[in-house]
């Protein structure tokens, strides 16, 4: 892409980012914080169709004004929202607008078309998979640059529609290193939930929403089943909140699996790192990644992983180096790699060396390599570059 300003305006459209969090809302947060550090001096707008306020701790630039339309009816979100992004795109004409849901690029073909300002998409895996709207295939097709989250992700959408590889990069997901340290498992936890320190225990951390049951976390459950007759005293813990609670629950009733099974519902983000060193195994045997960033954090904590084979969670995992890949629709065999996992009897050892598997997973997804990957997307030149790292 051509060079910024010295000065340059982003405009910046996120779907929420102060509200619920999930992958994209945290991709976007972390996008948005690189962008401040390469360019200190910029002008940034940031409009946010969910969101219906700005929360006060905030940790961006002061020159950082967001546009808030949670607060409207939902029908008349995404009219407002396109009319003060073409209104800002009008008076100010940003050097370059960024959206990280496809569903807001529209409105940035129509203003590369009119006043030609230059327009990036993010993409992240099932909202771009196997898509037929003309308009988003269009505004696709026109975007300076496509950003993919991951290598599948992006091996997949070129393999789909018809688009210039050249224009198609990948800048994967990042996660906060110094949030999730490798520790011993949390007293407080144990005694809330009546496990014992030598008690196998399994987590799940996802949303719970019958449109997401693709995630696996039923098929965990079945599979209980047959680790619980190698291993008695296992426990599964999930993590998260849904409308897919009542499912489940009856799930573990049906399967006589109550006693093994805990839905902790929603966790605050400070204790979600102990969560994570609570566990002897994460389990996320998904079939709509486009990344997955608690495989991050899992990884980041020392604990051994175990992912669906068939979507983005082959990235994060580098392809089963840093962790236990298998099919997501195969409930034996996960249930199988989860008793190797417990009894320490899987065949790459690497999973059993946390400070190791801490150290590899920071090398490459560490939020200092995303700004690196990101100023080579923007062009920046060496001289600033050698200035940030």
């Amino acid at each position: 892409m051509g060079e910024l300003a010295s000065t340059p305006c982003f405009s910046l459209v996120f779907p929420n980012i102060f509200g619920f969090k999930g992958g994209i809302q945290v991709y976007s947060a972390f996008l948005l914080t690189a962008l401040q550090q390469l360019y200190p001096e910029a002008r940034y707008h940031v409009f946010l169709k969910y969101d219906r306020c700005v929360l006060p701790h905030l940790t961006f630039l002061p020159q950082t004004h967001f546009h808030c339309f949670g607060r409207f009816p939902r029908l008349m979100q995404s009219l407002l929202l396109a009319l003060a992004v073409t209104k800002l795109a009008i008076v100010q004409r940003p050097d370059l607008a960024i959206c990280t849901h496809i569903n807001y690029s529209l409105v940035f073909y129509w203003l590369k078309r009119l006043l030609g300002i230059r327009y990036w998409v993010v993409v992240h895996g099932l909202e771009v998979w196997d898509l037929r709207e003309w308009h988003l295939k269009l505004a696709l097709r026109h975007a300076d640059k496509i950003v993919a989250v991951s290598d599948y992700t992006r091996s997949r959408l070129l393999a789909e529609q018809q688009l210039d590889e050249t224009r198609v990069s990948v800048l994967p997901n990042t996660f906060d290193a110094n949030q999730f340290q490798i520790a011993s498992k949390p007293e407080y936890l144990l005694k809330r939930y009546g496990l014992t320190p030598e008690q196998p225990i399994i987590l799940t951390v996802t949303r719970l929403g019958r449109s997401a049951r693709y995630k696996g976390y039923g098929t965990i459950c079945n599979a209980l089943l047959l680790v619980r007759k190698q291993i008695p005293n296992v426990h599964y813990m999930i993590v998260g909140k849904g409308d897919d609670r009542p499912w489940i629950e009856d799930l573990a009733k049906r399967l006589h699996l109550s006693d093994n099974i805990t839905l902790t519902g929603f966790v605050p983000d400070r204790e979600l790192c102990d969560y994570y060193n609570l566990c002897d195994v994460f389990a996320l045997p998904s079939q709509g990644e486009g990344f997955g960033i608690v495989y991050l954090e899992a990884l980041a904590c020392g604990k051994p992983v175990l992912a669906g084979n068939r979507d983005g969670s082959v990235d994060p995992l580098s392809g089963g180096e840093l962790g236990c890949l298998v099919d997501p629709e195969d409930g034996e065999a996960i249930a199988n790699n989860l008793i190797k996992i417990i009894q320490g009897s899987y065949a790459n050892s690497l999973i059993f060396k946390p400070e190791l598997l801490r150290q590899r997973v920071i090398q490459k997804y560490s939020f200092n390599r995303f700004i690196y990957l990101l100023a080579n997307l923007l062009q920046v030149d060496s001289l600033d570059r050698q200035k940030l790292f």
